[in-house]
């Protein structure tokens, strides 16, 4: 067999990177959980300093400073040696507040690599495998990489996207919110609109559970045990589904159910990873991240519910819409993008 150098050469380079990026994964959470990262974005420091500061050993810390340096992740000065973070740097990865926080997706990374003889014999099988049956970093890693993108569109940018929904939610509206998970959603709206009352529902226990402690007992919110497919209520004026319909293993019975439990005038929100219509479209750095957590964890939840549609992540926009239109909505628009999100507009 003959090489071609021209082309074999870039290839290694890549899985060079590729391996980079694989490897320093798990010192990313390392970084999160000691407070290192925050301990650099607040000065610059030695690493004899910065494990005095977070009560570490130095020899660990100088080289997980070392790695995170020749990733770019930190800044290291070599006059100095000195470690730092710009403030570009603090805001993917030390500043939980910011929109751009990036850590929690290396959490649910976590999840992914102890789950792989799990997923392997997956492939073999074709049986699914359901949110519950993964390691619990999953959920919290899901939580915290989803959060500060909501945290930063849902109330500026989404919901006035919406046609009328702003001065409903204001006055007063009933609202379900499908697929909740641990709550970030729910609770970003029940504390944006305390007029209206805001219900979370999800199928895992473990994830109400959490939800009910981190509600704190607001007045106008709850979290309850439920099924998209046959939640309870009715008449609600806003119903909202995060990053959850292609999880489903039946989202056009999941859609169903949610147009039947409108009001007439009500409004299902449908936030979903951004992707185009064909895989082709979808071949860049976003759907790289979106196709490898879709295999992984969407896809066997889906595979693992009745019918087991697996929409994956990547489903794009015109595929949704056959699903809400067979559903039975009639009006369907994309609302509003981001680089990262589409949201879906639907009405009866």
């Amino acid at each position: 067999m003959t090489l071609d150098m021209a082309k074999l050469e870039p290839l290694l380079g890549k899985m060079v990177v590729e391996l980079g990026a694989a490897s320093n994964g798990a010192l990313v959470v390392i970084g999160d959980k000691l407070g290192l990262y925050r301990a650099l974005a607040a000065e610059p420091m030695a690493t004899s300093a910065l494990a005095d500061r977070t009560g570490t050993h130095e020899r660990y810390v100088r080289e997980w400073a070392s790695a995170q340096a020749a990733s770019g992740c930190i800044e290291y000065d070599a006059a100095t040696e000195r470690f730092s973070l710009s403030p570009e740097q603090a805001a993917v990865l030390a500043d939980e507040e910011s929109p751009v926080f990036m850590v929690g997706g290396f959490h649910s990374l976590l999840a992914i690599y102890a789950d792989e003889p799990m997923l392997t014999a997956a492939f073999k099988s074709g049986k699914g495998i359901g949110w519950g049956e993964h390691c619990n970093c999953l959920f919290c890693g899901t939580e915290r990489f989803f959060k500060p993108g909501y945290s930063g569109h849902l109330v500026s940018e989404w919901l006035p996207a919406l046609e009328g929904v702003m001065s409903k939610l204001e006055t007063g509206a009933r609202v379900a919110d499908i697929g909740c998970g641990h709550g970030a959603s729910t609770l970003i709206m029940a504390d944006a609109f305390p007029k209206s009352t805001f219900v979370g529902i999800d199928f895992h226990e473990p994830s109400i559970a959490h939800s009910r402690k981190a509600a704190g007992g607001r007045a106008n919110l709850q979290f309850v045990v439920g099924r998209a497919q046959d939640f309870g209520g009715n008449d609600y004026d806003l119903v909202t589904i995060f990053d959850a319909l292609h999880d489903m293993g039946d989202p056009i019975g999941a859609a169903r159910h949610i147009r039947e439990a409108l009001a007439k005038s009500g409004t299902l929100m449908i936030v979903e990873p951004a992707a185009g219509d064909s895989l082709a479209e979808n071949l860049n750095p976003v759907g790289r991240v979106y196709y490898a957590f879709s295999t992984s964890i969407c896809v066997p939840a889906s595979l693992g519910q009745e019918v087991g549609t697996a929409l994956g992540a990547q489903a794009g926009e015109k595929r949704l819409r056959e699903v809400l239109r067979e559903a039975g909505f009639t009006r369907v628009r994309k609302a509003v993008a981001t680089p990262f999100n589409m949201v879906l507009e639907a009405r009866p």
